[in-house]
């Protein structure tokens, strides 16, 4: 029998990992073999990724002179075409050089700021088309054609950050996600710069002390949500330029935001215009050949993981992000589909699933390589997987037999609340399996709760307000109308909220306008809808509408999040479950010295319901969900001290459908 302080940390806290040992240290030792690998050929794993540096279109001040690298191990000849030469295919040819690399120099007037450019690739095989080259920082759509094109970006005035921000600074992630294009209330595609004006600052009156951003590597299509990426060094056109993008990042450092990027390096666009399927034509240059390359549910491109020049393209990327962008971190999107080679479809059901021929090691080698490249760049950055396979280990540093991400998302969650509220009236919720599932994580591995993401809002499912209120919403949401719909809705709503955040996790994710119950649902333009941006934008006005009740459920999330950052409650240990009373349907636990109060009878309402206190202290109500200002019938009393009593009691009124917070 090994002693347990020989095994891998990972394995030291979870025994039930033991048969899995081997596999754990297989994978560390891999990562540190190729660690090394890359240090003593590159210097560092920073220099490493300094791939975009070398690929692409730099002007090189020494030289005074343009330079065009692209990767083609397989073309038969490369030229560059564009503004600069007329779109003359036979002008300005590449010649290749070692290791499939093809450049060409240019003086430094043959290219300026602004030009359209594309390379002419005579590919493997034999075809020849126009393409973007694969790290260039700045791709454009014609508005009459819809293709794209490469721009020369370089232009004199570059911009000058204002504000200096450490993410360390973040200790719970309480994260507003984000998409730049729909944030404005008119039904067309908004820019970085209106929402760095007019969204920032609802985002910081909110309370929220982190911003994911989605949909900002380049994509063809809006309706993808940015996740059908084809450039992935360059910032969505659609939305304004880079010094744009670097204006909204710096404007949230200066409002103490941290800021993530929603990065995709599962997959990516399959298209051949705008992408990197087939560039070279050989069919298997950044992914796998054949039927591997192809993910079946995604109609997209896998990448191969295991091709070195793959691995430092994706980790080139990561660096780009941080340092040009300064961005704070990011949120890793469908890496169940990296992890597995079956993408993550088939059931996880044993230990052994996560660490079997399934897994696939290349995939899990380049994370932990990502991970440790975002932690040497900029310590205290924030890494978010979104895993729905729940592999061991996901949030543990390298050191310690993991994979090195900081925090997880609790995917279960979300899907529970939508099983509950479609399936079962709340009068029915089974609270041992409620409990169970909001706390149901793994030790030691930090993560992020949520009660709805954007995926519970796209067309065809529906927001949770949506769902417990639907087309009531339309009728009876201004303040004076009761409706009983209306007021379970409300009510079940901010409870939802609650038990989410205080339970769920050491970090918290809202999605833009849910906080306040957007009502509807999202929809891109599309065929099918006549291309309307009717339900692709948010309706702030609902919200600044002092006549409508959307202003109760923004003020229970604002009070609800600062309470959060006041007290710590995320920092703190996980919540300790002190009371389930099933008949009444009254649950009651404790976090950071705080007593959580749920109850979710629809009709009893209980004075003086006694618990025995976790100590001896006296309490004060801090947060009451039946307070008139949240749309409540402000039953409680607020001026009252809760003193634990002589016979070992504490003693308060527990209202019907009703969260208390005492502390």
């Amino acid at each position: 029998m090994e002693e347990k302080s020989e095994l891998p940390k990972l394995v030291q806290d979870d025994p039930w990992l033991e048969p899995q040992t081997d596999a754990i240290r297989r994978r560390s030792a891999r990562f540190k073999d190729a660690l090394r690998e890359i240090r003593e050929n590159n210097g560092s794993l920073a220099a490493y990724s300094r791939g975009h540096k070398y690929s692409g279109i730099h002007f090189n001040s020494a030289s005074n002179e343009w330079v065009v690298r692209e990767w083609l191990p397989e073309a038969k000849a490369v030229s560059l075409i564009g503004d600069f030469n007329n779109w003359n295919r036979d002008t300005n040819p590449l010649e290749k050089k070692n290791g499939g690399v093809w450049e060409l120099k240019l003086a430094s007037g043959e290219l300026s700021h602004g030009e359209k450019i594309k390379l002419h690739i005579h590919g493997a095989d034999d075809a020849r088309l126009d393409r973007l080259p694969a790290t260039i920082t700045r791709a454009v759509q014609d508005s009459v054609s819809h293709d794209y094109t490469g721009q020369i970006w370089n232009p004199d005035d570059q911009y000058i950050w204002k504000h200096e921000f450490d993410p360390s600074e973040i200790t719970a992630p309480l994260i507003y996600e984000s998409h730049t294009g729909m944030a404005g209330e008119e039904p067309r595609v908004h820019s970085y710069r209106e929402f760095a004006d007019h969204v920032l600052p609802r985002i910081q009156r909110a309370g929220y002390n982190t911003v994911q951003l989605m949909a900002v590597q380049e994509h063809p299509y809006y309706g993808s949500f940015g996740y059908h990426v084809s450039s992935f060094f360059a910032a969505c056109s659609r939305f304004g330029t880079p010094e744009d993008l670097k204006y909204l990042i710096d404007t949230a450092h200066g409002m103490n935001i941290a800021v993530l990027l929603d990065i995709v390096h599962s997959h990516a666009v399959k298209n051949i215009s705008e992408g990197l399927n087939n560039l070279d034509g050989s069919g298997h240059q950044y992914f796998h050949g054949g039927e591997k390359g192809d993910h079946p549910q995604w109609d997209s491109k896998c990448f191969d993981y295991g091709r070195p020049e793959v691995k430092q393209f994706l980790l080139s990327n990561v660096r780009y992000w941080l340092e040009e962008f300064r961005f704070d971190g990011f949120r890793f999107d469908g890496i169940t589909s990296m992890l597995y080679h079956s993408h993550g479809t088939r059931a996880f059901s044993a230990y052994e699933d996560y660490f079997g021929d399934d897994a696939d090691e290349e995939a899990i080698l380049y994370l932990k390589l990502a991970n440790e490249l975002i932690s040497e760049i900029k310590p205290g950055a924030i890494v978010v997987a979104e895993d729905m396979s729940g592999m061991p280990g996901l949030c543990r540093p390298n050191s310690e037999g993991g994979v090195g991400f900081t925090h997880r998302l609790a995917m279960g969650i979300p899907d529970h609340w939508i099983k509950l509220l479609k399936h079962q009236r709340d009068e029915d919720w089974d609270l041992d399996e409620l409990w169970g599932v909001i706390t149901n994580r793994r030790f030691h591995e930090a993560t992020i709760s949520y009660a709805e993401s954007h995926d519970q809002a796209l067309v065809g499912d529906k927001t949770l307000a949506f769902r417990l209120m639907d087309k009531e919403m339309y009728w009876h949401m201004d303040v004076e109308n009761q409706h009983p719909v209306i007021e379970r809705g409300i009510a079940l709503h901010k409870i939802i909220r609650l038990m989410t955040a205080a339970f769920g996790g050491e970090g918290y994710l809202n999605f833009m306008g849910n906080e306040f119950g957007h009502p509807e649902w999202l929809d891109f333009p599309r065929e099918g809808n006549g291309w309307s941006y009717h339900y692709c934008r948010r309706q702030w006005s609902l919200v600044d509408n002092e006549e409508l009740k959307y202003k109760w459920l923004a003020e229970w999330d604002r009070d609800l999040v600062n309470l959060l950052k006041e007290r710590k409650v995320l920092q703190s240990a996980p919540a300790q479950l002190l009371h389930l009373d099933h008949e009444n349907k009254i649950l009651i636990a404790e976090r950071a010295n705080l007593i959580f109060v749920i109850n979710l009878s629809a009709d009893k309402s209980i004075p003086d319901y006694g618990i025995a206190p976790h100590n001896n202290t006296t309490h004060r109500l801090l947060l009451d969900s039946d307070e008139g200002k949240y749309g409540g019938h402000s039953r409680i009393d607020h001026s009252v001290d809760y003193p634990a009593h002589k016979d070992g009691e504490l003693k308060f009124y527990a209202t019907s459908r009703t969260a208390l917070v005492l502390g």
